[in-house]
């Protein structure tokens, strides 16, 4: 088992704006002032497009594919939470809990997958949990260890336990469920994603720990961790705020380590936690600004790992 694949699917974004669906409960989410959508798309068009070209440059195999004005899809760009591909050629579909978002899930976008070479042998499909308004959303929701077969889970509107628990059931994993909140003008609420607060990498994870509120549940993380060997990188709240927590791992020319950031995400860190990092893998960051503000989302939710056996 793997942890980190060279593998990356990315969907071009062709409507990209900020959903007022996925708004109700993503506080990152912000209104740009002055900018006609049209700006807002090209705005995101480009921040794409030079982020595709740096995973490039490092020899990540990034798959593009372009989003379809088929629908109105204007978060598309977040595939991570509607897919997951695992080592066995399995296939995960994931309920949505933004109705816009239900449209993103596109059979075309496997067969593209297919036709690059890679085996899917299966699909496990979990999207009629929406029709109970049950949602669990992909690798947004689900932080994998894939290598010790722990699944870390953030409860919130968008991350069902009982559906993470068959979620475990079905692909083996352990468990490892808690409550992640932010502080949104004074009330303490859920995070909508596990992977805003947590990364998990090789050999490291990065999380913010003054966000799991229960202390017996932050124990019980920090002993999942600490056993599996990770150095804990705990960052802020105020550095989750810059997805300093939306950050992944991948397999760059010769298997070198990078860990992929957002730039406010890195400039957020401080010089003690780049240093910590370092040990562990090489930094790459890349501006997503417009997509950061309009989508609530960074670098991580951009990425749909796929570790699907090849042909």
């Amino acid at each position: 088992m793997q942890q980190t694949t060279n593998t990356i699917l990315m969907i071009r974004p062709i409507n990209f704006r900020m959903n007022e669906q996925t708004a109700v409960n993503n506080y990152y989410q912000k209104e740009l002032a002055g900018l006609l959508p049209a700006a807002i798309n090209a705005k995101a068009q480009q921040e794409f497009d030079d982020y595709v070209i740096k995973l490039r440059e490092i020899g990540v195999n990034v798959v593009v594919v372009n989003d379809t004005d088929e629908f109105d899809t204007p978060d598309s760009i977040f595939p991570n939470n509607w897919v997951s591909f695992h080592e066995n050629g399995t296939v995960g579909l994931y309920p949505m809990f933004a109705e816009n978002r239900r449209f993103e899930r596109r059979e075309d976008v496997l067969l593209k997958l297919e036709d690059a070479g890679f085996l899917i042998h299966d699909v496990i499909d979990y999207t009629s949990a929406e029709e109970e308004n049950v949602f669990l959303e992909g690798t947004g929701s689900l932080l994998l260890d894939r290598v010790n077969r722990k699944a870390y889970c953030a409860l919130s509107p968008r991350a069902d336990e009982d559906l993470f628990i068959e979620f475990c059931e079905d692909f083996e994993y352990f468990p490892v469920v808690f409550s992640a909140n932010q502080t949104v003008e004074g009330e303490r609420k859920a995070i909508y994603h596990t992977n805003v607060m947590m990364c998990l990498g090789e050999t490291f994870a990065v999380i913010c720990l003054s966000s799991i509120d229960d202390k017996k549940e932050r124990k019980n993380v920090i002993t999942h961790l600490k056993e599996d060997g990770k150095e804990i990188i705990d960052i802020t709240e105020s550095q989750v705020n810059n997805f300093a927590g939306n950050m992944l791992q991948v397999k760059g020319a010769n298997d070198t380590l990078y860990l992929i950031m957002s730039e406010s995400a890195y400039n957020s860190l401080t010089a003690s936690q780049i240093q910590k990092l370092e040990k562990h893998t090489a930094i790459l960051s890349s501006s997503l600004k417009t997509i950061e503000a309009c989508g609530g989302g960074s670098a991580r939710c951009m990425m749909a790992e796929v570790f699907l056996p090849k042909a």
